[in-house]
């Protein structure tokens, strides 16, 4: 992948949003890629946060394990992400795993390089306190607002997110109802009672085991009651 196309796929809440192409071409001198087959695990919870990843090909899953063993969703990475900076930064243990759901590749960058192109980059470093202070304060609210909504408004309010714009057409959800109910942090008997009431009432369609919604408007709704 080639350091514009990496440039334009960082989003507002990357840690590199705004660096130019020649930035991203001294990240790439600094960084070492990386291939990997489906399946492979990229970082594990629990190990020396060393390096950080940016994927440059390939999805993966990123997932944590909860103390009585169960597997939480958290996202799914696609070409432009970065993983792994949080131990990274912090010098802490992983806080997530990352399993790549396919064949792919990714730039791996060390906590050397990493701090020697922030000590080049006063800016970056300036950009980079900024935006661990907006993820601290949208962890804040996200607590906060988790609070206040049962599981049905969680899991809509999670349908929603993960209704990609590449697919808003058809609204459908390429995730089993397993992989959303561990996504939203719920059992796969409440998410499945949850879906089926949803389906009952004209809200989404149950195909094959994929979900599409029907009525956005009311998902909607339902994402912003408190239960």
């Amino acid at each position: 992948m080639d350091h514009a196309k990496l440039a334009e796929l960082q989003g507002p809440d990357s840690i590199f949003a705004g660096l130019s192409n020649e930035d991203w071409a001294e990240i790439g001198s600094r960084a070492v890629q990386v291939n990997f087959v489906k399946g492979k695990e990229l970082l594990v919870q629990g190990d020396p946060g060393d390096m950080m990843l940016i994927l440059t090909e390939g999805t993966a899953r990123v997932s944590m394990l909860t103390s009585g063993g169960r597997e939480i969703v958290l996202a799914y990475a696609e070409p432009g992400a970065v993983l792994g900076e949080i131990a990274l930064l912090d010098g802490g243990e992983r806080t997530a795993s990352v399993t790549a759901t396919s064949a792919g590749s990714a730039l791996q960058l060390g906590r050397n390089a990493l701090r020697d192109f922030a000590a080049g980059h006063p800016e970056f470093a300036w950009s980079l306190m900024q935006q661990l202070a907006r993820r601290l304060r949208t962890a804040d609210q996200t607590i906060e607002s988790d609070r206040a909504y049962a599981s049905g408004p969680r899991l809509a309010r999670y349908l929603k997110r993960l209704i990609r714009k590449d697919v808003e057409a058809t609204h459908r959800v390429e995730l089993s109802q397993t992989e959303l109910g561990n996504f939203a942090g719920m059992s796969r008997e409440h998410i499945n009672r949850q879906l089926r009431s949803w389906e009952e009432s004209g809200v989404i369609s149950l195909e094959q085991g994929r979900v599409r919604v029907l009525d956005t408007d009311m998902l909607e709704d339902i994402s912003e009651s408190e239960g």
